[in-house]
């Protein structure tokens, strides 16, 4: 896992953040909802796969319980990109678990997107290809 910065950054700022962002879901991994939205500020949304929004942690907890038997996420990489303000962070990688039905999967790619002000995360957005790899599982790689 590795933390990727612009030039003339503000490294602490970079790294400060991309930090929460990891902490942030390797606690929703365990998953802890209550946990997670420690790193989450009041006006926090997460815009889930299909366009769901949630203003809590325990959202995407509990749509995940219902998709899944269980997930989790083998985080590749991040790649930050300060603004004014804030900063935007991705967490690259892929998705393991186990479908409802018992059957294993991973290599289930996803890209995470968040907004981090003042050291809290104010937006997430979500998007994997579990959904296609339901609608036609012939293009599930497990």
């Amino acid at each position: 896992m590795s933390v990727q910065s612009l030039a003339n950054a503000p490294d602490d700022r970079i790294h400060d953040d991309a930090e929460i962002v990891r902490r942030y879901l390797e606690t929703s991994m365990i998953p802890d909802p209550e946990g997670a939205a420690a790193f989450v500020a009041p006006e926090f949304v997460v815009t889930f796969t299909g366009g769901r929004d949630f203003d809590h942690p325990r959202g995407p907890t509990a749509f995940n319980a219902a998709r899944y038997n269980w997930v989790k996420k083998k985080m590749d990489r991040f790649d930050v990109a300060p603004g004014d303000g804030e900063t935007v962070v991705y967490s690259i990688g892929t998705l393991y678990g186990e479908w409802p039905d018992g059957t294993p999967f991973k290599d289930n790619r996803y890209v995470d997107r968040f907004v981090v002000r003042n050291g809290k995360i104010v937006k997430m957005d979500v998007w994997n290809d579990s959904a296609e790899w339901i609608l036609d599982p012939s293009v599930s790689r497990s």
